[in-house]
């Protein structure tokens, strides 16, 4: 299974989309996965459900984070390195759906305003795109750390 396979299957198993998506890279991260899950938690639903920043998007910055940044190192020129990585990944991610915004995203499915949480149904998976959302980060992302050198094209670690 790629890692846009596993991203896909972590939202169907119920994990929010930015959960899918860094678990997806979990073993990049250096992070237990309790803690990866926790991290990510609040970043589903465009954050805490406010529909703003797509969580598969958060997700792979999230991941992009952990792989390129050095703490050790945070000068500005590290952090417009990172920057400009985050900026690349969006774009791609803009490129192949239009936005990077979930409310923009899910623009004509019906969902319910507020914080609590949809019930994951068949219908619910049926009525929204975010599975496949979380797929097309992943794959953003795998490609990009493949061109990176991190991984190789097929999503393995170098």
């Amino acid at each position: 299974m790629n890692r846009a396979e596993k991203a896909c299957e972590y939202f169907k198993q119920g994990l929010n989309c930015a959960q899918a998506v860094v678990l997806a890279f979990s073993d990049l991260t250096g992070l237990d996965r309790e803690t990866l899950l926790k991290l990510s938690a609040p970043f589903g639903g465009g954050m805490g459900r406010l529909r703003e920043v797509c969580g598969t998007v958060s997700g792979m910055m999230m991941v992009a984070g952990m792989v390129f940044y050095d703490p050790a190192t945070p000068s500005s020129a590290e952090k417009s390195a990172l920057y400009a990585r985050e900026q690349e990944l969006a774009a791609r991610f803009r490129a192949q759906n239009g936005s990077v915004v979930c409310r923009e995203l899910l623009a004509g499915v019906p969902t319910k305003p507020g914080a609590q949480a949809e019930e994951r149904t068949q219908e619910y998976y049926k009525k929204r795109p975010c599975a496949e959302l979380c797929a097309c980060a992943a794959e953003i992302l795998q490609n990009y750390l493949a061109e990176q050198g991190i991984l190789t094209v097929d999503g393995e670690k170098i």
